[in-house]
């Protein structure tokens, strides 16, 4: 199998991909065209269809395992498949394990070390939550182990909801380092809880889409609901702790207009936005970068950093 993040300008293919999204639209002439998304475990690709008399093309939907015959052309210094035929794959004819992107971090290891930052926490009211969370709700536990952080964008694979919490919990751990006004056990608790909204948010993979509670409420109340229904449950929790993690949660975006329903107001709401921050948008930029030509120079406008991104030594 050719996985997507091995193709070439100039290459000419025939493989099995799943179609993450189709839809028909209009060139600015007026002509009908299918743009899909397809996806394999090394990451997603932009296809074309110009002619919608090409065989098969009205076969498929959206999550179908297709077979393309395509050719491998460069759009805008990404790559993109001109699609000649298609076809639905037979169910002999892939292996879905080659279909799900996966954290190159292994799961079990990341969730030992995520165990130990609970085990690190001190107050005792939010260590019981945190244990009430992570680890004595093995079907929370399953779902946030194999959740990604987003739909796309960065961290969208398998585990990337895992990874992301604990970059944002090793940045915090340094914040805390340096700053030591800031209250350890109310952050790093945060932070470990700030995106578990995500597993109600988005659908598991393969799929890894939004949800209907996830386009009516959003990951930010999701997490807010699982943490207070949480702690109800926990005799004796401080309401002032409760109300100071909670919105720890609702602020971490930063900016109302960023979906955030309140701005950070407490020290540990804004180091906690600092350091999701920082992780998401260098984690972007890892994969705008990893999935580029190596040898391209200049990759373009990007709309999330407002700039044409250029690789560093080149």
């Amino acid at each position: 199998m050719k996985f997507l993040s091995t193709l070439k300008e100039g290459m000419r293919i025939s493989e099995v991909y799943l179609c993450k999204s189709r839809q028909i639209l209009l060139t600015k002439a007026g002509k009908e065209y299918a743009s899909l998304i397809l996806q394999d475990k090394s990451g997603t690709v932009d296809a074309k269809i110009w002619d919608l008399k090409s065989p098969g093309i009205n076969d498929i939907s959206a999550m179908d395992y297709i077979v393309v015959e395509a050719d491998v052309n460069m759009f805008n210094n990404s790559l993109q498949l001109n699609i000649r035929r298609v076809r639905k794959a037979d169910a002999g004819e892939y292996m879905i394990e080659n279909y799900i992107p996966v954290s190159k971090y292994s799961i079990e290891s990341m969730y030992n070390e995520l165990k130990e930052k609970v085990s690190s926490i001190k107050n005792i009211h939010l260590n019981r939550l945190l244990n009430a969370i992570f680890i004595e709700d093995t079907a929370f536990a399953s779902k946030f182990k194999s959740s990604s952080a987003a739909k796309n964008v960065h961290h969208s694979f398998m585990g990337g909801l895992m990874e992301h919490s604990l970059s944002v919990v090793r940045l915090c751990e340094f914040y805390c380092k340096n700053y030591p006004i800031l209250n350890r056990d109310l952050l790093i608790s945060a932070a470990l809880c700030h995106d578990i909204g995500k597993i109600e948010e988005l659908s598991p993979f393969p799929e890894n889409d939004y949800t209907d509670e996830g386009q009516l409420l959003g990951h930010i109340i999701i997490g807010c609901e699982i943490i207070s229904k949480k702690a109800q449950k926990i005799e004796g929790f401080p309401a002032k702790l409760l109300n100071e993690l909670k919105h720890c949660i609702l602020s971490h975006h930063g900016e109302l207009e960023y979906g955030s329903p309140k701005k950070p107001a407490i020290i540990e709401a804004l180091a906690l936005n600092l350091a999701d921050n920082t992780d998401a948008k260098l984690e972007t930029m890892k994969e705008i970068l990893e999935s580029a030509d190596e040898n391209v120079l200049w990759l373009g406008y990007n709309r999330m950093f407002e700039s044409n991104i250029k690789r560093t030594g080149l």
